[in-house]
């Protein structure tokens, strides 16, 4: 097909009609064409120039991608930012000591002058957006070959980002959207010197740890907040004492008028990445394939883990943000598998591949371009599946292993050192790795670390046949006798890999006879010598399999909408800004159990028990809710916690701004309900939520508990 010829279909399609489920994470940039009337209709009592514009300060203006991978927004005229306690929590645990324990107690700058600053910690901005597809597929032609289509593609697009930057300190990037078949351009200010401000104790920012995530109802106070720092332009600028706070085109005004039943919300911020319209051998793969394994090998890690948290509270602090990300990912994993299998939906796509392929048959132009398309996703899907498995899993092992990934540090010197690399130069390194060491090691546990390698190494093992094992493991293997546990005990006490003060002195006396030592470290030989074979043996292979399921899915897709010509097709998230909008609404979890929309302060009384850890409600808190002493943060006699929509939202929309009809901030998304956690693949109306912590819990714990009411004062708050 025709790329003027796609865009055509794409408009017809978006005007035919609109979207009345709550499905979809909508482009900015088109609001004012395809959705604007929906969610007026649904209440929204603003307009599309209130949510995206390039003339005025809009919410665009407010809203930023934090650090890598979550969203935050404006909240003050002073550049303070809210996002979540989870966002923020590698932050929280980097300045968190034994004496200084912020992830326990929470932490709370009483002026700016006690706000902690992040290096490496960004915030960015989105100036502008616009569909650039024309010029991205200008010389492309039907009969190129994918490699030259891809260069033609490439070179459009390193040219389409150099013009959109030049002369300003902006940043660019094109996506591809309806699976290659549309590109835009998306252009970006971000700022580095960013400051954490606030942060709730982990009792409350993590309330009921990972036996609530992913469930409702929840009672998580799920925030923490940082500010933005700038030049004396309010441009950005690295970390200075001489920096001022940010002054934001738009910022949100904070609602404490709270939510009920049926009112309208919308969630803006950057979904990661969805797969709403791959085949049934792609589900195929992740629900029976992969994810069984992989939920395996990260439970047997977050059980080691937790046994050594529970046992030493360094350890604790050291790998409180480890096993949490190895946990979200995992307990995903598991509803998602669990949703997949409710709502049937291989049987289903299998049945819409049916459909689509009698549609095909029915006509010889049809049979030409689309006839192969199913055909060829069984044949490469049987191969890739294996290939994504051996590198996910292998990648599993290795990263589960923190000697291992320490080792690799040595790499540069050992270079140098083999090129006979300049002493001046050599030295640098050397003070560098020696300077790093504190970093290296600073949440590393060596008997925890010990653990985790005997694990890692005979899983590995169990779990992949033997032509995917990397020499070097097979020939440890063969020397132990199987026996890693014995193994362990031998090499931890003695590796330059497994203690700061054994890394430190084993690069201050680095020399060209260390590399022989080096090169016979096991951590060192795995290291690279896993990294190797995935090279020579997988990677290439899986990125050639993968290639050509992309093109397939580009025609696939674009073949889909030709089918479907009265069906409304959003795009896949792809890390850039979204809306997504809906209801606040309950729903049924299973026979006779039915969920409210909301959760309270008494929730988590009611959950309180100071034997455990994630349950351990602050003695403040308590106090509080003994007293009653709530302020104006209540609704009908009760502090509300969290609150539920059905909005379409996946990871990347943590931290993202939930607002109400009127465009004030009535929440903050974190997370989404265990029984539709497969919308990333198959949306469910009838259960798919997503989790927000309502705003006025936040502003209570920031007022009430913290003591820190002063940071209000900066907010513009409706009653």
């Amino acid at each position: 097909m025709k790329k003027i010829t796609f865009l055509i279909l794409i408009l017809a399609i978006f005007i035919s009609t609109f979207l009345r489920a709550d499905e979809g994470m909508w482009i900015p940039l088109l609001i004012e064409k395809y959705n604007i009337k929906i969610m007026q209709e649904k209440g929204f009592k603003l307009t599309a120039e209130d949510i995206y514009s390039v003339n005025r300060a809009c919410m665009k203006d407010a809203i930023v991608i934090f650090g890598g991978g979550c969203t935050g927004e404006m909240i003050s005229p002073e550049g303070l930012l809210i996002t979540n306690h989870h966002c923020g929590y590698g932050q929280i645990q980097r300045h968190s000591t034994l004496e200084h324990d912020y992830l326990t107690n929470g932490f709370w700058a009483m002026s700016r002058e006690e706000e902690l600053p992040n290096p490496g910690l960004t915030v960015t901005f989105l100036k502008w957006m616009e569909d650039v597809t024309e010029q991205v597929l200008k010389g492309v032609t039907e009969s190129m070959s994918p490699d030259e289509r891809d260069r033609v593609i490439n070179q459009n697009i390193s040219e389409i980002r150099r013009k959109a930057v030049e002369g300003t300190n902006y940043s660019a990037v094109v996506r591809p959207f309806f699976m290659g078949n549309q590109y835009f351009l998306f252009v970006n200010e971000t700022f580095r010197d960013v400051r954490l401000v606030g942060a709730p104790p982990s009792a409350i920012g993590k309330f009921g740890g990972e036996t609530d995530n992913w469930i409702w109802p929840r009672h998580t106070g799920d925030f923490s907040l940082f500010r933005v720092y700038a030049d004396k332009n309010n441009k950005p600028a690295d970390y200075s004492k001489d920096n001022v706070p940010y002054k934001p085109a738009y910022y949100f005004p904070i609602s404490l008028k709270g939510v009920k039943e049926g009112d309208f919300t919308m969630v803006f911020g950057y979904p990661g990445s969805t797969s709403q319209y791959v085949p049934s051998f792609h589900i195929d793969m992740v629900k029976n394939y992969l994810n069984p394994k992989m939920i395996e090998i990260r439970t047997k890690k977050i059980d080691i883990m937790e046994a050594a948290m529970a046992s030493d509270p360094l350890v604790r602090i050291q790998y409180s943000a480890k096993k949490s990300g190895i946990a979200n990912s995992w307990k995903r994993w598991i509803g998602e598998n669990q949703g997949l299998e409710k709502m049937n939906v291989i049987a289903r796509k299998q049945e819409y591949e049916k459909r689509f392929t009698e549609w095909v048959n029915k006509d010889k132009s049809r049979v030409e371009r689309y006839g192969n398309i199913l055909p060829r996703y069984r044949e490469l899907y049987e191969k890739f599946r294996e290939y994504y498995f051996v590198n996910n899993y292998t990648n599993e092992v290795v990263n589960g292993i923190d000697a291992i990934g320490i080792s690799r540090n040595i790499n540069q010197l050992i270079s140098l050192y083999e090129a006979d690399a300049e002493p001046e130069r050599i030295k640098e390194v050397k003070e560098r790795l020696v300077s790093d060491a504190e970093s290296i090691f600073r949440d590393y546990d060596l008997p925890t670390d010990q653990k985790l390698f005997v694990a890692m190494m005979e899983m590995y093992g169990k779990n992949l046949e033997e032509r995917w094992l990397a020499p070097e493991y097979k020939r440890i293997r063969e020397m132990c006798k199987g026996d890693f546990g014995s193994l362990a005990g031998k090499i931890y006490p003695k590796s330059p890999f497994t203690s700061r003060e054994r890394f430190i002195s084993f690069v201050n006396g680095f020399s060209k006879n260390s590399i022989k030592k080096a090169k016979s470290d096991i951590f060192y030989l795995l290291a690279n010598d896993i990294a190797d074979f995935l090279s020579r043996n997988v990677r290439d292979e899986l990125t050639r399999i993968n290639s050509e399921i992309q093109q397939l899915n580009r025609i696939y897709m674009a073949a889909q909408m030709e089918f479907e010509p009265d069906r409304v097709f959003y795009p896949d998230a792809n890390s850039t800004l979204r809306v997504t909008y809906g209801q606040v609404k309950g729903y049924f979890s299973r026979d006779a159990v039915y969920f409210t929309h909301y959760t309270t302060l008494k929730g988590i009384m009611e959950k309180d028990n100071p034997e455990i850890y994630d349950y351990n409600v602050p003695e403040k808190l308590r106090e509080l809710y003994r007293k009653r002493d709530f302020g104006r943060y209540t609704q009908d006699g009760e502090v509300p916690v969290c609150f539920i929509a059905n909005n379409h939202t996946t990871g990347g929309n943590s931290g993202s701004p939930v607002i109400n009809a009127e465009g004030h901030l009535i929440g903050v998304n974190f997370d989404r309900a265990w029984e539709g956690v497969a919308s990333d693949m198959a949306f469910n109306p009838e259960q798919s939520r997503n989790i927000s912590l309502d705003i006025r819990y936040a502003l209570f714990i920031i007022d009430k508990f913290a003591g820190a009411g002063y940071l209000l004062k900066e907010m513009t708050i409706i009653e």
